[in-house]
């Protein structure tokens, strides 16, 4: 990213990393005895290392572990925090329908075991992150308790000063794939209701397996792909499948007015260096006209 404003937007103020669904399981074996999914996700903290970022926050959207196993959780703390306490950023944690409260409790938050929701707000620099645990003990669908939805008013009648984003496992947007709408966030007006007229700028989700985009009464909506496995867009519509590729994660880039959600693919892909950082810094020398003459003209 330019160090300087070159064209109408100043810099991003802050970035926040979003990745979900690593479904780790114990002894760090493969998911289904095929799917590397330690090594997928390590590759995902080493490929974020290497953007050379400074992110306030790396929030994953649920299905830490596959099974909800003490072990999974473990290795899954063992793995990415380092990670992220060497990028400077908070580590944020929300659980999905794979998850078990008890055991991530204990596992990865140092708290007690309990059954009752894993909901935590933190202050990023101003932009206030909410979490919201839309697991039900037991299923697989997601469901938000009026006691919770009671919880998130009260935080929400505080405006922040940069404004709210929502993170949650299921997300509120339809899935054209068959099945996964039993499986949706139910009774998704309640929320609706709370979060109208509220300072919320986005709603960051997993539970999909595939990035997806949508709005929800006004507020955009992004669906990170997991990085254990994704799904096969390209199968017919009625084939529920899985699919050991492209597998990514997602970074926000928060400015004043907009948040800019851009997907970062893993895997070993031909990369070429069109422009260096050498012709980038020459680019910043130069004043508002020199630039266009030297990079928009047509030769």
């Amino acid at each position: 990213m330019s160090r300087i404003q070159m064209g109408q937007y100043p810099p991003a103020r802050q970035t926040i990393v979003h990745m979900s669904d690593p479904h780790l399981v114990a002894g760090g074996e493969p998911l289904y005895g095929v799917i590397p999914v330690v090594e997928n996700l390590r590759a995902a903290l080493d490929q974020l290392a290497a953007m050379k970022m400074e992110p306030s926050a790396v929030v994953f959207t649920g299905d830490l572990t596959d099974l909800g196993e003490p072990d999974a959780y473990r290795r899954l703390r063992e793995l990415v925090e380092p990670a992220v306490e060497a990028l400077g950023a908070k580590l944020c944690w929300v659980p999905g329908n794979h998850d078990e409260r008890d055991a991530m409790r204990v596992g990865l938050l140092d708290e007690a075991p309990s059954l009752a929701p894993i909901d935590r707000a933190w202050n990023l620099d101003g932009l206030r992150l909410i979490g919201l645990d839309t697991s039900v003990p037991g299923f697989h669908h997601g469901e938000l308790s009026h006691e919770q939805l009671a919880w998130l008013d009260a935080e929400l009648r505080r405006p922040a000063e940069r404004g709210t984003v929502i993170a949650l496992h299921h997300p509120p947007i339809p899935t054209p794939q068959p099945m996964f709408d039993l499986l949706e966030l139910r009774d998704q007006h309640l929320l609706a209701g709370v979060l109208r007229g509220r300072d919320v700028r986005a709603i960051l989700g997993g539970h999909l397996h595939y990035s997806a985009h949508g709005t929800f009464h006004g507020i955009p909506v992004s669906v990170s792909a997991a990085t254990c496995y994704t799904m096969n867009l390209a199968m017919p519509q009625r084939a529920v499948n899985g699919m050991t590729g492209g597998q990514s994660f997602q970074v926000l880039h928060v400015y004043d007015d907009t948040i800019v959600h851009s997907v970062v693919p893993l895997g070993d892909h031909t990369t070429f260096d069109t422009f260096d950082d050498a012709f980038i810094t020459r680019m910043e020398e130069l004043t508002p006209e020199e630039r266009i003459e030297a990079f928009s003209r047509k030769r």
